[in-house]
């Protein structure tokens, strides 16, 4: 398997029992297959310390702005994104394998980023509420104003049709 960032053959790595590819004396960069990364991602994962320190090539530059293609799929361009709402480390993930490129020094930055996965979805849910929480709340007064509506018109059927006629409001009859 090629770098997508410099060329060079990636070199099998194990750690704690996962098979990383990582760029050995190229970029510095390293390949995660599928849910791999979970593994390495937070610093109290003491395996994540050994890929914290890929030697690297220092005359090698590498392009930030080139689309990358993903070195496990064939002719498939890798997905660039945030990889948490603090916005700071861009990854690399392939919508075919969903696996994860990082260039090197980003898996220290993700590791300093969250303490542990509950930080992180606590963070995520703090980001979602300043962003859509205005129109969340008023999709939940929507929302309330349809169900007391609602409850109205069962309020109103409860003087027409009593409840041994309602289905699972009776132990007998054919509903």
């Amino acid at each position: 398997m090629n770098c997508p960032a410099c060329g060079n053959i990636l070199q099998e790595k194990t750690v704690a029992d996962v098979v990383v590819d990582v760029c050995q004396g190229g970029c510095g960069g390293i390949w995660f297959d599928n849910f791999e990364i979970q593994k390495f991602d937070e610093p109290h994962e003491s395996a994540g310390e050994a890929l914290l320190d890929i030697e690297q090539d220092e005359s090698i530059v590498i392009d930030h702005t080139k689309r990358l293609k993903c070195p496990s799929c064939d002719d498939i361009v890798m997905m660039r994104h945030f990889f948490s709402v603090k916005k700071k480390v861009e990854v690399d993930e392939c919508p075919g394998c969903a696996g994860f490129w990082l260039d090197a020094g980003e898996l220290n930055k993700i590791r300093s980023l969250f303490n542990t996965e509950e930080e992180r979805h606590k963070a995520a849910e703090e980001y979602f509420s300043e962003v859509f929480g205005g129109e969340l709340a008023a999709m939940e007064a929507e929302d309330k104003a349809k169900l007391n509506k609602l409850l109205k018109i069962s309020n109103m059927f409860r003087f027409i049709c009593p409840s041994y006629y309602i289905p699972g409001k009776q132990d007998w009859g054919a509903f």
